[in-house]
C-alpha cells in the first residue's frame, strides 16, 4: 500500500464525513423551520410524508428514552469509527466509513446541543414511510445503510483495501 493511497483515502472518508453531516443538519434545521410537530405533510401519496418529531430514543424510535446513554454510546462509535478510518485504503471503504460516520456524528449533534439540554437533546426526525415504519432522518438511513454494507462486505471476506480473498 501506498502512503499516496492511503492519504487519499483518508481524505476521502473526511470530506464525505463533513457533506453528509452537513447535509443532514441542514435537513434537520429546514425540518424544524418549514414542519409543524406531529403533523404530517404527503411528498409522494402516501408512500412518502414529511412529519417533524423530537426523538429521545435510538435510531428509527427504538429504545428506551436515555438519551444521554445514547450520546456516551454515539460517542464511542465516533471514537471506534476513526480509529478505524486509519486502517482503510480503499475508496470505497472510505466512503463507508465516511458516511457511516456521518449519521453517527449528525445524531450525537443533536443529541448534545438540541433541546430540552446538552447531552439530554432530542434527535430531530421527520421522514415517514407507511407500514407503521418510525418515523426517521437522514443520519438513521446513513448508519443502518452503511452498517448493512459493512456486514455483508465482511462476510465477503473483503479486506480494508476493499480485495476479497481469490479463491481456489
Amino acid at each position: 500500500m501506498s502512503r499516496s493511497k492511503h492519504a487519499a483515502s483518508r481524505w476521502l472518508y473526511l470530506v464525505v464525513a463533513l457533506v453528509l453531516i452537513a447535509v443532514d443538519q441542514f435537513t434537520k434545521n429546514l425540518a424544524i423551520a418549514t414542519l409543524k410537530p406531529g403533523i404530517g405533510y404527503p411528498v409522494i401519496g402516501e408512500l412518502l410524508s414529511w412529519r417533524l418529531i423530537y426523538n429521545d430514543s435510538a435510531a428509527f424510535s427504538l429504545g428506551f428514552g436515555q438519551t444521554w446513554i445514547l450520546a456516551v454510546l454515539a460517542a464511542a462509535a465516533t471514537l471506534a469509527t476513526i480509529w478505524f478510518s486509519g486502517r482503510i485504503t480503499s475508496r470505497s471503504w472510505a466512503v463507508m466509513a465516511g458516511t457511516f460516520l456521518a449519521g453517527v456524528v449528525g445524531n450525537l449533534i443533536d443529541r448534545l446541543i438540541r433541546e430540552p439540554s446538552f447531552g439530554n437533546g432530542h434527535v430531530v426526525d421527520f421522514i415517514q414511510i407507511p407500514f407503521n415504519f418510525p418515523v426517521f432522518n437522514l443520519a438513521d438511513i446513513f448508519i443502518v445503510s452503511m452498517a448493512t454494507l459493512t456486514v455483508i462486505r465482511v462476510f465477503r471476506g473483503e479486506n480494508l483495501g476493499g480485495v476479497a480473498p481469490r479463491k481456489k
